[in-house]
């Protein structure tokens, strides 16, 4: 009986992966193979050139533009999105007053917490439309609108938030960060809410305050979470593709003057519209290559020892 039951797994098994070697790891390793061509996308004919494909991009400034950008969102990214969920989901769980029933969350706890998840049902279609709308450089723009009534800004210059080099990134920072904020509130949320509260309460009893309580109770307990959101949003955040293709000027996005420009905008620009498909390859395998050290990197950083309670 016991040897009868690999052949009943590997029969569930063998499907699932054929199709995940056919259509996740071979487009993989076609992939490499391209990057070592100069293969031009619509030509069947190419040659192997090596690594000179690679070799080109450490001396392309563009391309290097591209990775300090994606570098600054790998740092700013998840720090201030996990910083506000983790501040939020506090508030809106334990962060009420303590009453003779135990702690509780803020008054309305269960409103916020619909209203904070609420971008996150929103497509990225949406929020293109949405914050091309804010984000106008003219009057009628959302924020420029605000700041001309607040007597803020001169109407007759307003400012150009998303043509502006010094501004560009960190608004679309700033979009990414609203609308992520909400999933992880509600997913720190749901972890807070499996911690005992008889923890909190006899926190209190011991007269720590609330930030102490968040630094020292609350924290450790979520940190596996913490840990897996944190990896999650830094993979985001070699990407980004979406959000600067659709707000920001120029074919695929990157402007101005690929002052928003990520590695992801500047592979598609190579390989549909310049037709450096060997190249753009070649971008894709050092994408695939830097999320994994940074993945790797960002769990062994934050590893820590597993709290039971």
């Amino acid at each position: 009986m016991q040897h009868r039951k690999y052949p009943f797994i590997v029969g569930f098994l063998i499907v699932p992966l054929v199709l995940y070697i056919t259509f996740v790891i071979w487009p993989y390793i076609q992939t490499i193979g391209y990057s070592l061509t100069n293969w031009q996308g619509e030509s069947q004919t190419f040659k192997f050139v090596g690594f000179q494909n690679y070799s080109d991009l450490f001396h392309d400034g563009v391309f290097r533009t591209a990775l300090w950008h994606n570098i600054l969102l790998l740092i700013f990214l998840p720090v201030v999105t996990i910083l506000l969920a983790l501040f939020f989901a506090f508030m809106v769980n334990v962060g009420g007053r303590s009453t003779a029933g135990g702690v509780q969350g803020v008054r309305g706890a269960s409103i916020y917490k619909v209203v904070y998840f609420f971008p996150q049902v929103l497509s990225v279609a949406i929020l293109i439309v949405l914050f091309g709308a804010i984000y106008r450089s003219d009057s009628a723009g959302l924020l420029n609108g605000v700041l001309t009534k607040l007597h803020l800004e001169d109407a007759n210059n307003p400012i150009e938030w998303l043509n502006d080099p010094n501004l560009v990134l960190w608004c679309l920072l700033g979009v990414q960060v609203w609308a992520g904020v909400g999933f992880y509130l509600v997913l720190f949320s749901a972890a807070m809410q499996s911690i005992p509260k008889d923890i909190y309460e006899a926190a209190l009893l011991d007269g720590a305050d609330r930030s102490q309580t968040f630094f020292k109770v609350t924290l450790p307990l979520l940190w596996d979470t913490v840990q897996t959101s944190w990896v999650y949003i830094s993979i985001f955040a070699m990407d980004f593709f979406a959000l600067v293709s659709g707000l920001t000027q120029g074919t695929y996005g990157g402007g101005p003057d690929h002052h928003s420009e990520v590695m992801s905008t500047y592979l598609m620009r190579n390989f549909l519209y310049f037709g450096k498909s060997g190249y753009a390859c070649a971008q894709g395998v050092m994408i695939m290559l830097l999320t994994m050290i940074v993945s790797v990197i960002t769990l062994r950083a934050s590893r820590r020892d597993r709290i039971e309670f």
